[in-house]
């Protein structure tokens, strides 16, 4: 659903925001991100261009977030480093097909409730999710979750 590099900037742009105020490098946020350091300096400088982090210098400098995590939300991350992919013509280029075509619409239609989850998800609620929004995706201790692993982490259930 969304482009690898954004994927980078959504991860890094929650990292921060669990260390806010602490600025965190390029290396730190690599690290713990799993993302190529190279890419992701990338990454930062469109963030930074966007206005959502700030770069320190000197001896503790870094990345901090710019926007508190409860009012940035996912889509403005993901628009900071990839652009809209919403359909505005036949992407045939067919004459006949001035409006969007029925599949066309379809499309756009679901690209543009994907952008409203999106709007109305924030950062905050990624790295600080309620109880109820993660209830559901926990195992009882012990229960397998049918792939033989348990919980949310992947790791293998404990026998």
């Amino acid at each position: 659903m969304i482009s690898q590099t954004a994927e980078y900037a959504l991860r890094a742009v929650a990292y921060l925001a669990t260390h806010a105020p602490t600025p965190q490098t390029n290396a730190q946020i690599a690290k713990h991100t799993q993302v190529p350091l190279g890419y992701l300096a990338k990454v930062m400088q469109s963030l930074g261009r966007a206005g959502l982090v700030r770069s320190q210098r000197g001896l503790s400098g870094g990345f901090v977030l710019a926007i508190d995590p409860a009012k940035l939300d996912i889509l403005r991350v993901i628009s900071a480093v990839e652009p809209s992919r919403r359909i505005k013509s036949c992407p045939l280029g067919l004459p006949g097909h001035a409006k969007l075509c029925p599949l066309h619409q379809r499309l756009d239609q679901a690209a543009a409730l994907v952008e409203e989850a999106f709007r109305r998800t924030t950062i905050q609620e990624l790295v600080s999710p309620s109880e109820s929004q993660t209830k559901a995706c926990r195992f009882p201790a012990g229960q397998r979750n049918g792939h033989g692993r348990s919980g949310l982490t992947g790791a293998p259930a404990r026998k």
